[in-house]
């Protein structure tokens, strides 16, 4: 179990407070349970023991327990210290271990690169403006052949966190040139306490 500052240093992305968010119990992206995503790509094969799998913008998710209780590698980063200590405690209870790191999730990286990278509510919660730099930090994050397990937020309105990720922005963002995107449609998950925004789930391929 390791738990600290990340080395890499870099301006605030955010102009919101996270940690004082967390703090406050203010966190209405939180489901309060595992993402129904997880059990579509638990049963399609994707998650498997021995796998490594990392978490970016992790706050209190369930996941990163839930991996690691699979059998998986664990890397999760988020920048609020609150919801790490969180994920802390929830490991050393269960007497699991993972890297559980406060920091910059673009710029922190595993020892070598991971076989899946949970996205949940980290892509809509950082600015437009920064996106292809999340893009970049994923194809480097992620090894040959592993894949981005996405959940892209749908949103009308203008302005954020959360940010819409309309889906052919998405697919500008993520080329086929080195993402490999699946032939069938994106199922939709309603977001519970959002006000039923859907999050669209695709999983991408990095390709070599």
């Amino acid at each position: 179990m390791s738990e600290g500052d990340s080395e890499a240093k870099s301006e605030d992305r955010q102009s919101v407070d996270w940690d004082a968010r967390f703090r406050a119990d203010d966190a209405p992206w939180e489901r309060g349970e595992l993402h129904p995503a997880f059990t579509l790509w638990l049963d399609a094969g994707l998650i498997a023991a021995g796998k490594s799998v990392y978490v970016p913008g992790c706050g209190r998710s369930l996941e990163p327990l839930a991996f690691a209780s699979l059998g998986l590698t664990v890397s999760a980063v988020d920048y609020a210290s609150s919801a790490i200590v969180w994920q802390w405690q929830q490991f050393k209870a269960a007497g699991l271990t993972g890297t559980l790191v406060t920091g910059d999730a673009l710029a922190f990286r595993p020892d070598r690169p991971v076989d899946l990278y949970y996205e949940q509510t980290f892509l809509c919660a950082i600015h437009p403006s920064k996106r292809e730099e999340y893009e970049a930090a994923a194809y480097a994050q992620i090894a040959p052949g592993g894949h981005l397990l996405a959940l892209f937020m749908q949103k009308q309105e203008r302005g954020g966190p959360p940010y819409g990720c309309d889906m052919a922005d998405m697919r500008a963002l993520f080329s086929g040139e080195r993402w490999a995107w699946p032939d069938a449609e994106p199922q939709a998950f309603p977001h519970p306490s959002l006000g039923g925004k859907a999050e669209l789930a695709v999983a991408l391929r990095r390709k070599p």
